[in-house]
């Protein structure tokens, strides 16, 4: 294929997957294992994750809507331990991938997210410095549309200026990276970092994992 860009989810491939922040905190609390993710796939198009990502609810909102949906489910969640999970600490074999891509190709970061939260300060720099990499930033809380809804991706394609055909994705989710696959774009799915590097650079014919 000829790539143009690369395009790069962030929590899970830059940065620590808040998934392990949600195992941290429901073995803290004893709830069962996984439990937060099960909330998040009840209604996933609807549910408060989804809102909160399109900023269609603020952060108290979400707080109590999440809390309700755990109630339902029989737990009592803490809405706040649960946002805290999501301050996972960046990956430097994915950082110096991303400066060593970034001398010959656009690059752009599509991600779910909500109203930035601040981390402490000496991580708040270094994620300032990283998201600085980036051609251009996708957010799903400023754009009102999240992956893996289609309109995300076109919005994503037009932003960048590429062909869906032009494209790489990185991301940890099978079902964000279906809907891209499904649009044309080649797909990367992050689980094991270096593994995830040596299929981009076989793609794009570069080393991004020697020092």
């Amino acid at each position: 294929m000829s790539v143009k860009a690369i395009l790069w989810d962030f929590g899970g491939v830059i940065t620590a997957s808040p998934f392990e922040g949600f195992a941290r905190y429901e073995q803290a609390a004893n709830l069962p294992e996984g439990f937060i993710r099960k909330v998040n796939t009840i209604n996933p198009d609807a549910n408060a994750w989804a809102r909160f990502e399109r900023s269609e609810i603020d952060r108290d909102g979400f707080i109590a809507a999440f809390e309700d949906e755990a109630k339902a489910l029989g737990q009592t969640v803490s809405g706040e331990a649960v946002l805290a999970g999501l301050m996972g600490a960046p990956r430097p074999i994915m950082v110096q991938a991303l400066e060593r891509v970034k001398a010959n190709y656009p690059i752009a970061c599509l991600t779910n997210n909500v109203a930035r939260m601040p981390r402490p300060p000496e991580q708040e720099a270094e994620i300032e410095r990283i998201m600085g990499l980036f051609s251009h930033v996708i957010e799903s809380s400023k754009i009102g549309s999240r992956k893996p809804e289609k309109r995300f991706y076109e919005y994503a394609l037009e932003t960048v200026g590429v062909e869906a055909g032009e494209a790489v994705f990185l991301d940890d989710l099978d079902v964000n990276l279906k809907s891209a696959r499904e649009m044309g774009m080649a797909t990367i799915k992050v689980v094991e970092r270096k593994k995830a590097l040596e299929d981009l650079g076989r793609i794009i014919d570069m080393d991004l994992i020697s020092d």
